[in-house]
C-alpha cells in the first residue's frame, strides 16, 4: 500500500468545490474586487468601517497582496467575484495558522457561500496544522455568529494592527483539527 501523499503546503493555492473557487489574488483583480468592496454596508461591523472608500481599500488591497495568502472568492454559479479572504500568520512551532480579512458582497450574504469558503479552507489547512484561528472584530457579531456555527470557540481578545490601518480590538476564535473532524 502506498502512503497517502499530501501536497506541499502553500498558503496561496487555488482551492475549489462545487459552489466556489478561491483563486490567489492578483494585482489585476483590484477593480473587480473593489466593485464588491465599495458598498459601505459590507464594512458596517468590521473593525475598519471605511474600507469601502477607494483610498482606504487601496491600502487594504496592498496588504492583501503583500500577505501572499489572499484569495478572491468566485461564485461558480454566477461566475461573479463574491469577495475575498486570507490565510496568514502560519506558525509551524505552534502548529497553527489564521484565516481572516474575509468580506462578501451583500448579494452573497445568507447563501452559504461564506460557510462553503471556510469549510474549503479548513479542510485544506487541517492537512498541515492542528489549530486554525480567526481574528474577528469585537463589534462584528455577524462574523462571530458565523464562525461559532462552524464549531469555533472564542479563546481570547487581542489588539490587531491591520496593514496600514489603526489598531483595533479583535476576538480570537479557534477550531482544533480534532473538533473540526467531529463537527463535520
Amino acid at each position: 500500500m502506498t502512503p497517502l501523499q499530501i501536497p506541499e503546503f502553500s498558503i496561496q493555492t487555488t482551492l475549489e468545490n462545487a459552489e466556489l473557487a478561491l483563486i490567489p489574488l492578483k494585482m489585476e483583480d483590484f477593480n473587480e474586487l473593489y466593485s464588491v468592496a465599495s458598498d459601505p454596508l459590507i464594512w458596517e461591523q468590521h473593525p475598519n468601517k471605511d474600507r469601502w472608500q477607494l483610498e482606504v481599500f487601496k491600502v487594504f488591497f496592498e496588504g492583501a497582496m503583500q500577505s501572499k495568502g489572499a484569495f478572491k472568492i468566485v461564485d461558480k454559479t454566477t461566475g461573479k467575484v463574491a469577495g475575498s479572504t486570507r490565510i496568514y500568520d502560519y506558525n509551524p512551532e505552534q502548529d497553527k495558522i489564521l484565516i481572516g480579512y474575509t468580506f462578501l458582497g451583500r448579494e452573497f450574504w445568507g447563501t452559504g457561500l461564506n460557510r462553503s469558503a471556510k469549510t474549503l479552507l479548513l479542510d485544506y489547512l487541517f492537512q498541515y496544522v492542528s489549530k486554525v484561528q480567526f481574528h474577528i472584530g469585537a463589534q462584528n457579531t455577524r462574523s462571530q455568529i458565523a464562525i461559532c456555527k462552524l464549531g469555533a470557540s472564542k479563546i481570547g481578545e487581542v489588539d490587531v494592527a491591520y496593514f496600514g490601518e489603526p489598531i483595533k480590538s479583535n476576538y480570537v476564535y479557534e477550531i482544533e483539527k480534532c473538533k473540526w473532524e467531529n463537527h463535520i
